[in-house]
């Protein structure tokens, strides 16, 4: 009976998103170039990739300011229907939610301009004191360097310290409080350029490179095939690679030029 079709049809499309025809995305508006606030409104790489993904899937788009912590459980929850704020894809975030590869960056590291230490890569974290955000991939990965190498050669332990934002993190390094920062290539770059030369990246090339992923409520297939359809067609329209070029100065790039 096509009528029944098309009945079952309409409600599985209904299911992809919390509220039909709109797109809910969780995003930390904390966290330049990718989201932060200007003049009342969101702004930034992924604020712009939500909205030409949402007009390429003819949906209205709703950005959701969530914290950091939130992002993931607030898609399971039902708070927002996917997360585009600069996540990295890590098992143990793909342990709860499903990934959708869109972009690849690293990290930089950050120090006070009048530091005596100048660090290019994450090895010569050993013996410091670190500033992360919470929740960001670094914390484990730089404990694991500083039980790791920094231990097998002789060399003092990283100290990590956590703070709730990029920016509360980059308040704690230009206080003294702490020596270094690591954190998104793209958020050091900004906060480098707009510290009136108080701020230094130390490390000329990324560390740590990962890719960025879209996530989707697990078992979502509809909404995930959705959007991996929609960025495909951005990326053959040239539309994605314009928005690339406009932010190539913060070292993203496509996941696909891999």
């Amino acid at each position: 009976n096509a009528a029944i079709a098309s009945a079952t049809f309409t409600a599985s499309a209904a299911d992809d998103t919390l509220t039909p025809g709109e797109m809910k995305v969780g995003l930390e508006v904390a966290y330049p170039p990718f989201e932060s606030w200007q003049d009342k409104k969101i702004v930034g790489f992924d604020a712009e990739l939500a909205q030409l993904l949402s007009q390429q899937m003819g949906l209205k788009l709703q950005l959701a300011d969530t914290k950091f912590s939130g992002l993931i459980l607030g898609l399971n929850a039902g708070r927002h229907d996917t997360v585009i704020s600069a996540l990295y894809i890590t098992p143990e975030r793909t342990a709860q939610a499903d990934a959708i590869p869109y972009a690849d960056t690293g990290a930089y590291i950050m120090v006070r301009s009048d530091s005596t230490i100048a660090p290019t890569t994450e090895k010569a974290l050993c013996g410091l004191t670190v500033g992360l955000q919470q929740g960001t991939s670094w914390v484990k990965k730089l404990r694991e360097l500083s039980e790791g190498y920094c231990k097998a050669n002789g060399k003092g332990p990283v100290t990590v310290k956590e703070f709730p934002t990029a920016p509360e993190t980059m308040q704690a390094l230009l206080a003294g409080h702490v020596q270094a920062q690591v954190d998104i290539a793209g958020v050091v770059s900004l906060f480098a350029e707009r510290s009136n030369g108080r701020l230094k990246i130390t490390s000329p090339q990324t560390i740590y490179p990962q890719t960025l992923g879209i996530y989707v409520k697990k078992g979502n297939t509809a909404l995930a095939a959705k959007l991996t359809a929609a960025l495909n067609t951005l990326r053959q329209n040239g539309k994605y690679a314009a928005l690339l070029k406009n932010y190539a100065r913060y070292g993203i790039t496509d996941t696909q030029a891999r």
